[in-house]
């Protein structure tokens, strides 16, 4: 027993590389299947994702209430009999709340509230994770949405993302320990199972322009949402009920300005025009990074923790690299114009390439600028608050900076070449449209 601890670390890594694996080999396969997999004609309401999250997320609320309930009336509000297995920074209870204490005195039997004492957070927090990343992957594009839970990424992350909290429990292993891995074990197969079964409901046609407001509409629904996870990590997740009224104003605001984003996102309307190089990347690096990450997302995360960092950051930046390397490559290559000589072909694309690279250069300088500044200014605790103000700065930095780059382009006088060379085969082949010959 006392070998495991230092074992953990090496299972959580090889998760990492093997959901990594994994992931280069099928996701590159899903964008190209995204016209091919249609929305279903309605057949009643279609649930989505982030529905279904809201969801999972009171759920895991009615939970902690429970449990605090439980605490207060079967161990005296004492937590210590389940708080000495596992770190410092769980069970800040809310046992001080008046509302919570005469639940508490009211409720008939509280020995049944057994099971909220980690069993029902193992049960729930597979689908809170998953819901979540989907919700995403909706917002950006209901087919690769779709795409993705019909393909093989779906069960892959499940099992990835079980293993992984099941390696975690193991590491904080309890008296609890067991049943929450078999519970986690039957929360896998469920869950790919209900996002499946969403994903083939969903009659969905939304999809982020290739457009500066876009773009920036979505980055920011993203950080959004990602606020909301953290909050509910650190209030719910772990135990923290206590903390909720601290919290409270963060969750609000980060829940008015998805809510306000959303809401801008449905009235936007796709610019039929061909976009310009730079944003036409970025939109076909965000659809590739989504279906790479989307099966060693969680791996990654826990592998800063409880593996080794700098592994679990090579395999990001390996997965980045990957989805930069194949949007380069829906960029400036697409549908074969018969007129064009094979030469002429060859050299549009380098020319197209190299505009590409300087572009793409001075955009990844700005934002990397904007992400050093937000990792300065980042309060908290948790390195995921600065990950995630470091990735929103860098990518609402750098979509900004594309988008001028764009429009400078097609005001320079004479600059018939890369916004004109985009204008049809090669510009409709990258926004999914077909071309034309």
């Amino acid at each position: 027993m006392t070998a495991w601890p230092t074992v953990v670390p090496v299972f959580v890594d090889a998760v990492v590389v093997v959901s990594a694996v994994l992931a280069l080999a099928r996701a590159p396969r899903v964008p190209a299947a995204v016209r091919r997999v249609l929305p279903r004609p309605r057949r009643g309401r279609s649930v989505p994702p982030l529905a279904a999250l809201a969801v999972v997320t009171g759920l895991v609320y009615v939970n902690q209430v429970l449990f605090t309930v439980y605490v207060l009336r079967v161990h005296g509000g004492d937590a210590s009999f389940v708080a000495r297995y596992l770190p410092t920074g769980w069970f800040e209870l809310a046992s001080g709340s008046p509302v919570v204490r005469r639940l508490a005195d009211a409720f008939p039997a509280p020995e049944l509230l057994a099971p909220s004492v980690l069993r029902v957070q193992a049960f729930l927090e597979l689908p809170f994770v998953l819901l979540a990343f989907a919700a995403v992957v909706r917002w950006f594009d209901a087919g690769l949405y779709r795409a993705i839970a019909r393909s093989a990424l779906l069960p892959l992350a499940s099992v990835s993302y079980t293993v992984v909290f099941c390696l975690v429990e193991w590491d904080l292993r309890n008296p609890y320990t067991v049943d929450d891995i078999v519970v986690r074990a039957v929360s896998a197969a469920l869950t790919s199972l209900l996002v499946a079964r969403l994903a083939a409901r969903d009659s969905g046609v939304t999809r982020t322009p290739a457009s500066v407001s876009g773009l920036l509409v979505f980055i920011g629904s993203l950080g959004a949402l990602g606020a909301l996870v953290l909050v509910v990590y650190d209030t719910a997740l772990l135990y923290n009920l206590g903390r909720l009224d601290d919290r409270l104003p963060l969750a609000l605001a980060a829940a008015g300005l998805l809510a306000a984003l959303r809401g801008v996102a449905h009235r936007l309307r796709e610019d039929r025009s061909a976009p310009g190089l730079a944003m036409s990347f970025v939109r076909h690096a965000l659809s590739r990074w989504l279906a790479l990450f989307f099966v060693p997302a969680l791996a990654v995360r826990y592998g800063v923790v409880f593996g080794t960092p700098w592994l679990a950051a090579g395999a990001a930046l390996v997965i980045g690299a990957a989805a930069c390397l194949g949007a380069g490559r829906d960029t400036v290559a697409g549908p074969e114009d018969a007129t064009d000589a094979a030469g002429l072909r060859t050299g549009r694309r380098r020319t197209l390439a190299l505009l590409l690279a300087g572009r793409l250069t001075c955009a990844g300088l700005a934002g990397a600028g904007a992400a050093y500044v937000a990792v300065s200014l980042s309060p908290g605790p948790y390195y995921e608050t600065r990950a995630l103000s470091a990735g929103a700065a860098f990518l609402m930095t750098a979509v900004v900076a594309c988008g001028v780059v764009d429009v400078v382009d097609r005001r320079r006088p004479g600059a018939g070449s890369p916004a004109q060379a985009r204008s049809s085969p090669s510009a409709s082949w990258c926004e999914g449209r077909p071309g034309r010959s």
